[in-house]
């Protein structure tokens, strides 16, 4: 995290960046029918470069099933504390599954207390293989819990690889470029509980601290109360308000580098100041653990010079959640 995270928009690339009072909006069906992705891929473009957000609609997910999901999330959220402890993301070591109670997971940790749940699960696997790879954690008194929010984990992967394609696109690359990188990748799927603030509310406390996420793409359905901001050019919080029927799509720190800073990983926080519970459905995707992420040669120029050293996937993010729990930490 940037000790001054505005400074992220406040770089040599910032004249070109647009500001922004709202999040764009892009309908992806073009995208997904194959009947003018080119469209599609220009209007991703601007988003990406201007405010690495946008609301995407017709995306092909049923409500009525992200509805469900959001029902089970409630009730996940509703079991007695001794049952989610039971499911503590430390009792899953590395694999990071699992439950995550109010101020266990701090995303900017030296000015925020983070005000917020989390349930987190990834693709099953039958033993420990590695980080971010190893059995999922499933509540016995919630059995319904493991068929919907792992068979809408599922619906994301199929939703993001398809989003992937219009970004690589976006950037004159082949539509199948990220796939290469993506045989086996990491995935997160997140559920997020937000108890409501009131009276006066500093960064000390709010639902999740000013960060940017850390690595390909981020998909969010959000339930109808707000609380998401998104930090603009000129370094005011513009509102990611709800709207039914779409998602909130914004990328991560990898494709930022991946980019040389082309597209912009954009910093954001929530805050619930609703007076009612909030619940949100954040899903994860980023490569193989072992992709090497560098920048794309045609994002480095003489105006714009190389600003990232290669990476893998993998690596990077382990050390930015090694950086949050305490079970990670190296002794």
């Amino acid at each position: 995290m940037p000790k001054d995270l505005v400074a992220r928009l406040d770089d040599k690339l910032r004249a070109k960046r647009e500001s922004f009072d709202k999040i764009p909006m892009v309908d992806i069906a073009p995208l997904l029918d194959g009947s003018d992705k080119q469209r599609v891929a220009k209007e991703i473009r601007w988003a990406l470069s201007n405010t690495g957000f946008m609301y995407v609609k017709n995306h092909g997910v049923p409500q009525d099933f992200v509805d469900s999901v959001f029902d089970v999330s409630r009730r996940f959220f509703d079991l007695p504390m001794s049952q989610k402890m039971a499911m503590h993301i430390s009792k899953s070591d590395v694999a990071l599954r699992g439950y995550i109670e109010p101020f266990g997971e701090n995303t900017d940790p030296g000015k925020t207390k983070d005000l917020k749940e989390c349930f987190d699960l990834g693709p099953e696997r039958s033993m420990l293989e590695g980080p971010f790879f190893g059995p999922n954690q499933w509540p016995s008194s919630l059995p319904e819990c493991r068929e919907l929010a792992y068979g809408y984990h599922q619906k994301m992967v199929g939703l993001a690889k398809k989003l992937l394609q219009g970004i690589a696109l976006s950037l004159d690359l082949s539509e199948s470029y990220f796939e290469n990188l993506m045989q086996n990748p990491i995935s997160i799927q997140r559920l997020l509980h937000y108890p409501p603030q009131s009276g006066y509310i500093s960064e000390d406390i709010i639902g999740i601290g000013a960060h940017t996420d850390y690595g390909n793409l981020t998909i969010l359905a959000q339930d109808d109360v707000g609380g998401l901001q998104v930090m603009n050019r000129d370094g005011d919080w513009v509102q990611g308000t709800p709207i039914r029927g779409t998602f909130i799509i914004n990328i991560g720190d990898l494709i930022q580098r991946l980019t040389n800073d082309t597209y912009l990983a954009n910093i954001h926080r929530v805050v619930n100041t609703s007076g009612r519970e909030r619940y949100s459905i954040p899903f994860f995707i980023d490569g193989d653990f072992d992709a090497i992420v560098a920048p794309l040669a045609s994002c480095v120029t003489d105006s714009n010079p190389r600003r990232y050293k290669p990476v893998t996937c993998g690596e990077y993010k382990l050390e930015r959640f090694e950086a949050i729990f305490a079970h990670l930490a190296k002794a």
